[in-house]
């Protein structure tokens, strides 16, 4: 996809087989290494890498070298209209994840019932030697074949002259797997030793089917992400009705060009951004602005590609097609903005970078004071040792600290309706300062219902109703839908009315019995000579607090007005109040008009409100206050709110929105619940903390394991630790982070019991 950017062009390329934020880096550094190219930016969620160079440069030829340099794949230019190659790529790696995964469980049962012979009656008559045999053979497809992508990583990394939690995976299934082969081929270099061959082919194996899990969850959420891209894009219509001297041509909405006339009739999508030149219509702007209120349009107005036209045709000037269009530009921010977040794994992948080194420089030194110190030098003892370091320091407990928590997290999570896709959604929660809500089906119900009804002297509410039902029963607008439900509520009988006619953007007007009536806004009033002075101060009131009202008429005479709102969910209010407990700041973001807004907020305590803000404003609005030190979530739930979703340090989309929003999130409300947020927050705040504990408790076991194992206590206490104890450790460990995450659920559950 090529761009010009001033007098630099940028280009889009895809790149596979990234798995880590060390992958960005990488593939990253290789191409800034390419002449002329100015910036990148590599998107791991889609593996999209933007790249911006000067007219003079290395070409995609000099990209596609280095990226395969690194040991990465080079899928082409991602150009318009044609399908995204790493789509097919992510399908199969997902198969390939639950293939492996599914005979990595198998295998490692298998496994472990062979390391427990003792255990199982039925196997105490296999020789012990058959046995070892025969878990030999069957660990190495578990470690090897299973667990490939991670000697592959490691491998990648090596030539990178570094490493990462790939490499310390790849070091302790391998270390396990060496030294129980050493055990079952060569018994008596342990013998000698003084030390009894034990073997440990079922930590190779758990080790690696273990860490594939979270593997898997990993691959699955990014896939979502560029789900939420393509619905958005399917939002675009196909076809546009090109008109040329009069007569209408039917043409791919890729052939429009800027100045082109466009014909678009009721019901239609609009094919691409332009100005009205003849016709008026209303127009469904809400995967825009999130309001549920349709526009009116009429000639000199804008209209927007994928926006709905309801009721009048149109023919309007194209000025905006291709990557030119709001809809594009939406596309352009959530895919900048899913981009931007790297996971809680950054961590492990850069201690790894200094840790693994570490471990194999303590294994060699151990080797050679235990080989050369000692008066009587022992080479089996020698290599013991070096062993039992390499097995000690197995990062399984590292390598579990952040899957076991998310994945008891995620797990209460959805016991009580909330979605956390993962680690990235809880990096910077714990730091939250300020809550963004959108207003339109968010913090509001996104419906209008009638709220109020106001009848002239001489006449009752009951009247002022029926007329507007009877105008309103052949209208699909919104306003009128609102009328009908609440006749309907009321068993209202609604009386037919004859010689109905639509007033785009002002109402509409019929003859019920003999009568001739109109409903609309106060505009219509006015054109037809009708006085609703008598109701102007009550009217003028409603409308400053964000209501929209309608006018109901008869022969002439104004019968009354009903108002209309879009009104606060029933769990708004308390949401707010428990987030402000917890000293977090509240604000309301809309597109709607700034009257509306502080209405709303008013209802529920917001002070703060951002209105007439359309979505690339959105974005802007958060990434300025996150330039202003804030840690900053947003709840959304509509199309519009899918890049500021996506920006925001924390996205939180209700379930009852679109399919977009919610995977544009890091969080989802699977009810519409607003106490869900807090909910959430607090859920994902607890899961963050067991994490920190993992991780902390990970590295502190090798930070003991690893001098012990070496023989640091030998000089002073004579304690040496065998290869059986630091295996011993090794699962240890492996246990109190699963434990510890477990407890999670005991956490969780006496809190949610408390409220």
């Amino acid at each position: 996809m090529l761009n010009k950017v001033n007098d630099r062009e940028k280009i889009t390329i895809v790149v596979g087989g990234m798995t880590c934020a060390a992958c960005v880096r990488r593939v990253e550094s290789a191409i800034k290494g390419v002449e002329g190219v100015e910036d990148v930016a590599v998107n791991l969620a889609n593996g999209h890498a933007s790249v911006t160079h000067s007219a003079k440069w290395g070409g995609v030829e000099a990209l596609q070298k280095v990226i395969i340099q690194q040991g990465y794949e080079f899928l082409g230019e991602l150009k318009e209209n044609l399908a995204d190659p790493i789509e097919a790529l992510r399908i199969g790696e997902l198969k390939e994840l639950r293939l492996k995964l599914t005979c990595g469980a198998v295998l490692s049962l298998i496994i472990f019932v062979g390391s427990m012979q003792h255990w199982f009656s039925f196997l105490q008559a296999v020789p012990r030697d058959i046995m070892l045999w025969a878990m030999f053979i069957l660990t190495a497809p578990a470690v090897f074949w299973v667990g490939s992508r991670f000697f592959i990583g490691a491998y990648k990394a090596a030539l990178q002259k570094t490493s990462d939690m790939n490499t310390l995976v790849a070091v302790g299934a391998f270390s396990a797997y060496a030294y129980s082969a050493a055990a079952t081929f060569f018994p008596k270099l342990f013998i000698t030793a003084g030390v009894a061959p034990h073997v440990y082919y079922d930590s190779a194996a758990v080790i690696v089917t273990l860490i594939l899990v979270g593997r898997l969850l990993e691959a699955k959420a990014k896939g979502k992400t560029s789900a939420a891209i393509k619905k958005l894009m399917r939002l675009k219509p196909k076809t546009a009705r090109l008109v040329r001297k009069d007569t209408e041509i039917e043409v791919a909405v890729e052939e429009v060009q800027i100045d082109d006339i466009l014909l678009v009739k009721p019901g239609e999508r609009i094919p691409v951004d332009g100005i009205i030149m003849s016709g008026e219509s209303t127009v469904d702007e809400s995967m825009l602005t999130g309001e549920s209120m349709p526009v009116t349009k009429e000639i000199g107005k804008k209209v927007f590609a994928a926006t709905i036209n309801k009721s009048g045709s149109f023919t309007f000037m194209a000025t905006g097609v291709g990557a030119q269009t709001a809809l594009a530009q939406i596309v352009r921010l959530l895919e900048e903005a899913q981009g931007s977040k790297a996971p809680i794994q950054r961590l492990a992948d850069k201690v790894a970078s200094v840790f693994v080194p570490a471990v194999f420089l303590v294994a060699f030194v151990t080797f050679a004071v235990w080989y050369f110190l000692p008066v009587q030098s022992n080479f089996n003892r020698a290599l013991i040792n070096f062993v039992s370091v390499l097995v000690i320091a197995c990062p399984c407990a590292l390598g579990l600290a952040t899957p076991t928590a998310i994945m008891v997290g995620t797990g209460l999570g959805a016991q009580s309706g909330i979605l956390i896709k993962g680690g990235e959604a809880l990096e910077k929660i714990r730091k939250l300062s300020v809550v963004i809500f959108d207003k339109t089906g968010t913090l509001t119900r996104g419906e209008l219902e009638v709220t109020d009804i106001v009848a002239s002297a001489g006449y009752n509410e009951k009247q002022v109703l029926e007329y507007a039902a009877a105008l309103e029963k052949n209208s699909e607008h919104p306003l009128a839908q609102a009328i009908l439900l609440r006749a309907q509520a009321d068993g209202m009988a609604v009386a037919a009315a004859d010689k109905f006619t639509a007033l785009s953007g002002m109402g509409a007007k019929a003859f019920i019995g003999n009568k001739s009536c109109l409903i609309g806004n106060s505009y219509l009033m006015k054109n037809e000579g009708i006085s609703i002075d008598n109701l102007d101060v009550l009217a003028t009131n409603l409308v400053q607090e964000g209501k929209t009202v309608v006018y109901v008429a008869a022969e002439k005479i104004v019968l009354g007005f009903i108002a209309l709102a879009d009104t606060p969910k029933a769990s708004a209010i308390q949401a707010i109040e428990t987030l402000k407990s917890r000293g977090l700041k509240v604000a309301m973001i809309t597109g709607d008009n700034e009257g509306t807004a502080k209405a709303i907020a008013a209802q529920l305590g917001i002070k703060r409100v951002l209105a007439n803000v359309l979505p690339a404003k959105k974005v802007d609005e958060i990434k300025n206050l996150q330039a202003a030190g804030e840690v900053v979530a947003m709840v959304g739930d509509g199309i519009n709110d899918s890049p500021a979703l996506a920006a925001a340090d924390v996205g939180i989309a209700i379930g009852a929105g679109t399919d977009v929003a919610v995977e544009a999130s890091d969080i989802t409300l699977i009810r519409d619940d607003l106490l869900g947020v807090p909910e959430s927050i607090e859920l994902s705040m607890a899961t963050m903390r067991v994490i920190k504990q993992n991780l902390f408790w990970a590295f502190f076991y090798n930070v003991i394991g690893i001098p012990i194992a070496a023989g640091a206590l030998y000089p002073f206490w004579g304690i040496l630790l065998n290869p059986e104890f630091a295996a011993a450790a090794m699962a240890l460990s492996s246990f109190s982070v699963v434990s510890n995450s477990l407890r999670l659920r005991r956490i969780w559950k006496k809190k949610t019991a408390y409220n």
